[in-house]
Formats: structure tokens, sequence, C-alpha cells
């Protein structure tokens, strides 16, 4: 039993629209061991180490199912068990997870097990752990050997775990912020790996760190540091505060007592968490001791005056106070029988107490601290303490140190209220915690006394949120209210593209439509990520970890993400939804790559986006497997594009006033048109489009068409999406590698990136509607990873249509020998007909475009599918024909014909009518058809 692949995604996947890991799991000989043979020895040692398990539903989805399946005459297999127990044990560590699925994973006893996660390292501890504890329970005659240490036990790796898990976690106190955003339908991103976190979008988004906020102010968190200072702010504006004195030796702190007047407390002068305070104070001995461990904490220490009472802590957001606590050190109380180390145990068993934050209460430890504490009335911990009295075990009353907390919001007085309010205002925190000293809060300090021991910049909220007597309080809502005040933005518009061909041309479109309407956009694509058109990371930023950067960025407001099969599988998707998602095709590229082996396999990924679409999934009418997806987007809008203004099933959505993007014919030529809610709307002829080259490159008509629908579906104005489109061209600037026309030579070069048949074809189509006086000659390639099928097919698509052919490969092989696919394509070529003698094999790129462009004559057409995109268009426009000065340049443009129409038609059955594809795109068949 090993683990053979692990994988985090981070969003929307093809397991589930939310994080998931996907283990593969190779189950070896324990195939032929599933629970019922296991035997109720295993299950039950399963259900002692993990009790939570009786909870889980499994596929019965109620309590007890997944007991049930393990019990059952039958049984399940341990690759289902391992995902419950990955589950559990997350819960146990306090991380609330619940989802997960196990299924087979091709061979015989390899399974993909899937489960949720919130934090990875967590999640991916979780599986492993799960691992060694399964192995640990199983019989000796099929345990693996080496997978459970000798001196292995369940206890300590799982208080291990527990602590593993919550040193990267979130602490309450941000989880709590983090959990109102999500109610409010904030999203969130860890920004580190611990408290520092992005609420909402781009230039939208606010930022925390636990719960100081991106808007408190700088001076004020370090006023509220210096205890000093704030004391004497304080007592400035008439607020009861102790007396205090700073001091930097034993000695003198002895001194700053005498003066103050015992009792007194000595307390680190930048501490926290109640680390390092001493309180009570009686004695000279007592001070130098309390110093010295305070100032192992800070080097300056402070004395104040003790203050008898409670220790309150009260809550003020945005000038109003919204929880009032009262905290009690970690204590027992005596029943004249047990020693203090049982009644600690005893106190410890109580359910709500766990380690660290994992619950709503932390164990008591017995350390040091507690020590001294008995120490000072005469106990050890193995001293048996009266019946009734109560034994302090800590000097302060922090939760984080095992106290408890009493919600006392419901009573206390107005005054104390008002004395809260104010001093945080004074210091001047957005959030802040005021420690208030009183023996009773519902009484005011103006007259039973009282005072500030302290204010806090960074208050903790489990003491509100989940207090261990009272109601608790939702004292995180009002700061998300604060900081997203209601009406006001908290996300970007977001727009997501993928498919096999087009997907790259078509965000660039939409990202400078975006412009010209006077956005910010953030843009993810192939080469970079691009903010405001100007590329700020260089790469194939196609995957999750550029849709958070765009997302990150504080000037983008509105984002545009190239969306791929590659990040899909690999991570997910970098967002759990977008306003507008759009599958362009489904063609055949990458097959066979990551289990993806069918253009249906490689379309359910592609689906990923529009399954995701909240406002409208804009999906290819003319493609039969985009079609497909209308029925998994929940989507208010369903948007169809199509290139034939017959295709009965868009018409039948238009008059039903669904949205949808035509191209119809007219006597100026061919219009974009827009439908929605019954209206007509004529966008621009598809001629004023520099990007299609007079209308005659199809591809780029329909990638606008694609950029015009998503534009409208975000919102943007009519006139920008035409002048978008108006001033959008394919230069190497704007759309590298796609379709760039070079005019600088006496021939004319155009250079693509396209690397499967599908792309292929259209660019050798555009090539074959331009007018040419001399040859067209071409450099073809094939990327190596691509299956034998799918290079053949691109020599197919370029076969005859050219009167030389240089054949190369990609810098990078992907498993391919040497010359294997540019041989590969040579034969591809011979085989659909072409003379060998037009064909020439050049390995290397650079070389192959130097032999072209030295090939190339006044009036030839050369077309190059490139790879290195930058160095062959640096290679294209610095070419000079004897190596030396530039060649003169062509101030000509291409003609451009039409070629005599040639109607092809292909018929695809579909359940229920027949689809007709032609060069205008599909449609459903009439009966005239027949």
């Amino acid at each position: 039993m090993k683990i053979l692949e692990r994988a985090v995604y981070v969003g929307p996947s093809l397991y589930a629209h939310f994080p998931v890991i996907r283990l593969r799991l190779d189950l070896g000989a324990l195939e032929a061991w599933p629970t019922s043979r296991l035997g109720p020895e295993f299950v039950a040692g399963l259900l002692t180490a993990l009790p939570g398990l009786h909870e889980h539903g499994c596929s019965y989805g109620e309590p007890g199912g997944f007991v049930r399946r393990m019990t059952e005459d039958e049984g399940t297999w341990l690759g289902h068990v391992l995902e419950h127990v990955a589950i559990e044990l997350q819960n146990v560590a306090g991380i609330k997870v619940t989802f997960g699925k196990t299924r087979g994973a091709g061979p015989v006893g390899v399974y993909d097990v899937v489960y949720e996660y919130e934090h990875r390292d967590e999640g991916l501890e979780a599986g492993e752990f799960a691992l060694r504890l399964l192995a640990s329970l199983l019989p000796a005659e099929c345990r693996p050997e080496g997978m459970v240490p000798s001196d292995w036990h369940f206890e300590d790796e799982r208080d291990a775990y527990i602590r593993f898990a919550q040193r990267r976690a979130l602490g309450p106190s941000t989880a709590s912020l983090v959990h109102a955003a999500e109610e409010r339908g904030i999203p969130w991103t860890r920004l580190n790996s611990y408290s520092l976190v992005q609420l909402g979008h781009g230039k939208y988004q606010q930022r925390i760190q636990a719960t100081v906020t991106g808007r408190t102010p700088h001076i004020a968190v370090e006023l509220a540091s210096d205890k000093e200072e704030t004391n004497k702010l304080l007592a400035a504006l008439g607020l009861p505060v102790p007396h205090q004195e700073l001091v930097q030796s034993g000695d003198e702190a002895v001194r700053a007592a005498r003066r103050v007047g015992y009792p007194v407390v000595v307390k680190p002068y930048n501490g926290n968490h109640g680390r390092g305070i001493a309180i009570h104070l009686m004695t000279e001995d007592e001070v130098r001791a309390a110093f010295t461990v305070a100032q192992t904490i800070s080097r300056s220490v402070i004395v104040e005056s003790y203050v008898a009472g409670d220790d309150h802590r009260l809550l003020v957001v945005d000038g109003v106070l919204v929880a009032a606590t009262r905290r009690t050190p970690g204590h027992v109380i005596g029943n004249g029988a047990a020693t203090v180390a049982e009644l600690v145990a005893e106190v410890n068993a109580d359910p709500r107490r766990g380690i660290g934050h994992a619950k709503v209460l932390t164990r008591i430890e017995l350390d040091a601290q507690a020590e001294r504490m008995l120490a000072g009335r005469g106990y050890t911990f193995e001293s048996v303490v009266p019946a009734g009295e109560v034994v302090p075990l800590r000097s302060t009353a922090n939760l984080s140190t095992g106290g408890t907390a009493t919600d006392v919001t419901d009573i206390i007085h107005p005054d104390n209220v008002e004395m809260a309010v104010r001093a945080i205002r004074a210091v001047g925190l957005d959030v802040g915690g005021v420690d208030f000293l009183t023996t009773d809060i519902s009484k005011s300090y103006k007259t039973l006394g009282g005072g500030i021991c302290e204010v806090n910049a960074a208050p903790g909220f489990r003491m509100h949120s989940a207090p261990s007597e009272g109601t608790p309080r939702d004292v995180a809502g009002p700061v998300i209210d604060m900081l997203f005040p209601k009406g006001t933005p908290a996300v970007v518009p977001i727009a997501a593209i993928t498919g096999t061909n087009g997907k790259t041309t078509t965000s660039r479109m939409l990202a400078h439509i975006c412009q010209m309407a006077g956005f910010t956009p953030g843009q993810t694509s192939t080469d970079g990520v691009y903010v405001n058109g100007q590329r700020t990371v260089e790469g194939d930023m196609t995957g999750p970890m550029a849709t958070r950067m765009v997302l990150g960025d504080p000037s983008v407001d509105i984002a545009v993400l190239e969306v791929a099969r590659g990040g899909l599988l690999r991570a997910g998707m970098g967002t759990r939804y977008v306003d507008v998602g759009a599958v362009l095709n489904v063609r055949e590229d990458h097959l066979g790559l990551k289990g993806i082996d069918t253009l249906d396999q490689l379309a359910e990924v592609k689906r990923i986006v529009v399954e995701v679409a909240r406002d409208t999934a804009v999906l290819n009418a003319d493609d039969e497997l985009v079609l497909k997806m209308a029925s998994y987007t929940d989507s208010k809008h369903l948007c169809y594009v199509t290139m034939n203004p017959a295709h009965e099933l868009v018409r039948e959505h238009i008059r039903a006033g669904g949205r949808a993007c035509a191209l119809e014919a007219g006597v100026n030529g061919e219009m974009i048109t827009l439908y929605d809610r019954g209206a007509h709307i004529p966008l621009l002829w598809t001629h004023l489009i520099p990007a299609t080259l007079e209308g005659r490159a199809l591809h780029n008509v329909q990638n606008a068409m694609f950029a015009a629908v998503m534009a409208f579906s975000l919102g943007i104005k009519l006139d920008s999406i035409r002048q978008g489109l108006r001033t959008f061209d394919t230069t190497f600037f704007q759309a590298p590698g796609r379709m760039n026309v070079y005019s600088g030579h006496p021939f004319r070069v155009i250079m693509d990136y396209g690397h499967n048949a599908h792309a292929v074809s259209a660019v050798v189509d555009v090539a074959q509607r331009l007018d040419v006086r001399g040859r067209r000659l071409v450099v073809v390639s094939a990327p190596g990873d691509r299956r034998d099928e799918d290079v053949v097919a691109i020599a197919n698509a370029v076969a005859g249509h050219f009167d030389h052919y240089v054949c190369r490969r990609d810098d990078s092989l992907r498993g391919r020998d040497g010359d294997e696919v540019p041989r590969m394509l040579m034969r591809g070529l011979v085989a659909a007909g072409v003379d060998p003698s037009q064909i020439t094999e050049i390995p290397e790129e650079e070389e192959a475009t130097a032999h072209v462009l030295r090939m190339a004559r006044d009036g030839d057409l050369v077309l190059i599918f490139a790879d290195a995109l930058q160095r062959s268009w640096d290679q294209i426009t610095n070419f000079r024909a004897d190596g030396s000065e530039p060649m003169p340049r062509s101030t000509g443009e291409f003609a451009v014909v039409t070629p005599a129409p040639v109607r092809r038609q292909e018929r695809v059955p579909l359940e229920g009518a027949t689809l007709v594809r032609d060069e205008r795109g599909v449609r459903l068949a009439r009966e005239s058809d027949d």
C-alpha cells in the first residue's frame, strides 16, 4: 500500500468546486483485503482511535453510514477508508471538512482518493497520517513492512498532528474574520503562512493580519504596544488607570514597587497573551523574581499598582462596543481527595478543551508557571487540595493558557461601555480591546472603581465568539462590515476563457476592450500576466497562481483569465467562481496526457469554466461538445455564439429572449450581431476589425464574437466594445504569435503559434485566401508530447497548400527522439501526396526559419509556425538577405481574394435530431435537408 501521486487542487477542478487533495493510492496485495476480510478487530480499532467516524454518513447520508459500509458483508476497500480517516483527522485538529470520494483509477487496486482540505500542508499530512494509522491496525499477515515505526503510538502521533495543524492553521480570530467574509460572499486569500489575509479582489481588496486591519493606523498600534505611553495618555483624559513605572533592573523594580505601593503587578513592557505577567506581589523577593521572568520577554519592565477585581475584556469595533467578557485564569477546585495533577487531568477531560486553538477551551498545562503558582500556596502537583478551595494555576486569564470566558455583554454598565469606547478612540484604533479590572462590571467605574490595565491593538476574538459560558457574539461580522460597508464592492468582475484554440487571442481582445472602456484589466495568458496592457510576469501564466496574481493586484478593477487544460488538471482554477465563463471549442490536442485520452474527457475538463460561471456562460453553438455543456451550468444567463445565422437551436433561444451572438450576412459584408431579451443589436461589420484581415480570417471573426458578447455580459457599453474591436490588430506587440504579419521584406511573412491540426488549418485557410504573386512556403512542426496521429494530422492540414515545406521540431523534445517529429511530418506529407522534393528536414527551429527566409523571393508568402515566439519574430524582422544591410521594405499589403465557395457538409446524429456541419458552422438539420 503506497501513494503513487499527490495533487493539491486550490479551486474548481474535475473533482469538486472547492479545494481538494487527490492521492493516487496503490493497494497492492491489500486489494484482496476489504474491511469484511480484515475483520471486526480492524474496524473496532479504527473506531477506538477515531470515534468521530461514527458520525460519517457516507453514501447512506446519515450518521453511522460509513460504519455500516465497513461492516456489510462485502465491506469496503482501504482506499475508501483512507478517505474518511483523512477527513476525520482534520476534524480532530479543528478543521471542519466533510467532502470526499474514492474512485478506481484504471489498474486493479489503484484508486484516486479525493478529500476536502482547508490548508495544504495539514491536508497532505492528514493523508500520510491516515496511511500510517491504517497500516498499524492491519493484521500481521498483511501489514506492509516498514510503514509503521516500532515505537509508534497513535495518541502521540495524533497530538503531534494537532500541534502541527495548529501551528499552520489560521488562528481563531483570523478564522472567524475569514468565515464572516465568506458568509457575505467575500473571497479571501492567505498571503503568508501566518495571519496575513487578503479579503476581496483587486482595487477593492482589504487586508487583515489577525485582528489588525489595513485601516488600523500604524501610530495607534505603536501606541497600544507602548504600555507606559498608553497609561499616560488615558490618565491625561481622566480614564481610570493604575499608577505604573518603567524599569530596567531588579533594583529599580523594587524601588518602583515601594513608590507605587504594594501589592503590585510586574509585566513586560511589550508582551502579549499574558506571558510574563505576575500579579498581587507583596514582597521585594517576589518583585525581583517576577522582574527576571518579565525581562526574558522584554528588556524594559512595568511595575504598576494592583487593582483588585475580575479581568474583563471589552471589545470595541469602529467606535462601538460589540462584546464584553469576564475572564477567569486556569484553575482547579479541590475535592479533598484528588491531587492537583489528578484535578487538572479531570479538567482537561472536558471535551471542550483541546490543544492550542483546536477547540473552544485550551488544556491546562502543568508547567513551570503552574508550579510557581502552587508554591505560593504551599502546594505541589501531588498535593491534595481541600474540598471547595479554588487554586489558580495561571496568573492571567488568557484562554490560550487554559482560562475560561463568560460573556457579560448584556449586563455591562453604560458608563463602562463609554469608558471603553473613549479609550479605544484615544489610542486611535479601529479594532481594539480594553482590559478592565473591576469587581462588578454591571456597576459604574465612577462609583465602584476599577482600572484599565491594557489596551490591545490585536484583540483575540475566541473568548467572544465561543465563550465558556453565556451568549456567543458575532464580533467578526462588524469588522467585515466596517471594511466593506453596505453597497460597496469587494470583488472585481471576472471573465474566464478556455478552449483548445483561440483563447489567447480572445482574452487579449477582451482585455483590450476593457481598457478602451476605462478599466484597468488584469489578464492571464500563455505568455505572461498583463496589467493594463503591460506585461508584469513572463511565461505560461494560465494556472491558478497567475489568477491570484491578477486578483491580488491593487490596481486591477476587472480580470480576464485565460484558463488552460494543464492548469485545470494540475491544480484547478484559482478562483471559486467567475462572472462570465466561455468555452470556445474542443479539438484534438493534448490527448493522451494526464489521463485525458478522449475528446469527451477533454470537454469535461474545459466545462469547469462554465460550471462555475455565476452570471453568464458563453458557449460555441457550432461545436457539438461545447453545445452539450449548457446542461452543466447554473449561470443566470446562457449565451450562444454561432457563425451560422440559420442555427435552429440558437434561433429558438433568441425567440425565447435568450442572449446570443450571431454572424449575419448583409449588403456590406457580415455583421456581428448581439441578441438579448428580444433586442436585436447590430454591433460591427467584420471587415472593420483589423484582426480579421477584412473579415477573411474566420477564426478571428469568431474570437471577436466571443470577446464582444463577453464584454456585453460584463456590462461594457456597446461603443466601447466597437472601439476595442476596431483598434485591436494582430501585430506582434498586441498579439504575439497570433497570425503576426511582417511586410518589411520583398516577400511577406506570417508567424503563428498554431500547434494542433485545427489551429494550423485555420491559419492555412487564411493563407489560401490571400493573393500571392509568388510561391507559398511553410515551416511546420508539432509538439513532441502529442500523439502520433496528432502529428500526422498537422501534416495533413498543410499538405497540398504550399510550394515548399520545411519540417522542424521544437526546442523541447517532450519525450521524443531528436529528429522524430520532423521525420513523422515528412512521412505524413508524402503520404498526403506531397512530392518529397518539396520537403526539407531541418530539425532546429532557428536554422529552419533562416533557411526558409533565405529561400523566399520577391512576392512569396512565408508561413512560419513558431515555438520560441520572441526569438523567431526577432529573426524574421532582423533578417538580411546578404547578412549585412537591411533589405528594402515593401509598402504594399496583401490583396484579399474570396475563393469560390465550396459547400461541404458533415452530418452528426444527435439525440432526437441531426446536426449538419458545413463551412458556415453547425446547425440542426431541417426537413428540407433530407
